[in-house]
């Protein structure tokens, strides 16, 4: 059964993201290694490394991190360009260092220059980050999207074509989300809408590339194309996916994370893990 978890916060240090992901009952947990919404953050010290590496070495559970928002690698206008490149080079650098698994990544918007131009410039992109030695060995797992604007992804054949063009497909994984692919079209709600999506994904990028999920219900209809999480079984997806997701043996292996509302009281991810755990039986 998949290894349910969280985002959760780093504040106060990167190692208290253990401490938040216990509270909840967390078996793997996603984190941003810096602030999703800036260029630059604060520098990680050796102690932050090390402390963090301590505890993960103690955990044992799989924790991946979250790239930046504002990181556009198909970006036409050349400061975005190369403000992203810089930035996903800093937070690969960051999970290398911290011994992370993968960084989810949005592909990013073509901004109307095309989808082909699009993918040819993500993965021209990649390629240039991933060649930097810096980077290390980290992965990027690309998130498929809601489609919503110019946004990549949307479509399985564009993580496909993406990851066909990058020299550097070893260094390459793919993130699924729930609430993307709903939103993208899939009827998650049915038995038949949720194979299609998963035969949609082994005929174009290959099941053994998805490396972890995002497990979110949806606040619009299948098809929508509008990105807006919501709490399980509180959306339009409904239980029934997330009972079906639990019992998959295909998707045992992987970390599965919930992004969802944490509410006024800041315990909708609690909620949410207890949903979940019932669900999974």
């Amino acid at each position: 059964m998949g290894l349910i978890g969280a985002h959760v916060s780093t504040s106060g240090g990167i190692a208290t993201a253990f401490d938040r992901a216990e509270e909840i009952g967390c078996e793997s947990f996603q984190v941003f290694v810096k602030s999703p919404n800036q260029w630059r953050g604060k520098a990680l010290s050796d102690d932050d490394v090390a402390a963090f590496r301590e505890r993960h070495g103690q955990a044992g559970r799989p924790v991946i991190a979250h790239a930046a928002y504002l990181i556009n690698l198909a970006s036409p206008k050349e400061d975005i360009l190369s403000a992203s490149m810089a930035g996903l080079t800093d937070e690969l650098t960051r999970c290398h260092r911290l011994g992370l698994g993968g960084l989810v990544l949005h592909p990013g918007g073509h901004l109307g220059a095309g989808v082909d131009a699009g993918i040819e410039l993500v993965a021209r992109s990649l390629d240039a980050v991933l060649s930097r030695p810096e980077t290390g060995d980290a992965r990027v797992l690309l998130e498929n999207t809601s489609g919503q604007g110019t946004a990549l992804g949307w479509r399985f054949e564009e993580l496909a074509k993406i990851i066909e063009l990058t020299d550097a497909k070893d260094r390459l994984g793919v993130c699924l989300d729930t609430c993307h692919a709903f939103a993208a079209g899939f009827d998650l709600t049915t038995d038949e809408g949720y194979e299609a999506m998963l035969e949609a994904a082994e005929a174009t990028f290959g099941l053994a590339r998805v490396e972890a999920m995002h497990i979110n219900d949806s606040k619009h209809p299948a098809g929508s194309r509008k990105d807006r999480h919501e709490n399980i079984g509180q959306g339009l997806i409904g239980e029934g996916l997330f009972a079906r997701v639990l019992a998959d043996e295909r998707l045992a292996r992987l970390p599965m994370v919930l992004e969802t509302p944490m509410g006024d009281d800041d315990l909708g991810h609690a909620r949410d893990m207890d949903t979940l755990r019932r669900l999974r039986g």
